[in-house]
């Protein structure tokens, strides 16, 4: 398996958890915003990045 493909999965796997970890604080109504509010944006760029690395690696057979 590509190099770029697999580590393109990890990110986007990692962006979900850092999403629903910040929607989750979010809903609970934890007295710290800033945390969640980093926890969400980190969460945003590995999961674009992933989905863009898994998305524009070409597959070599």
């Amino acid at each position: 398996m590509n190099v770029k493909r697999t580590f393109g999965t990890i990110l986007t796997i990692l962006g979900i958890i850092g999403l629903i970890y910040a929607g989750y604080g979010f809903t609970k109504q934890q007295v710290s915003y800033t945390p969640l509010i980093v926890y969400g944006i980190i969460g945003l760029i590995f999961f674009f990045t992933g989905v863009g690395l898994v998305k524009n690696t070409k597959d070599e057979a």
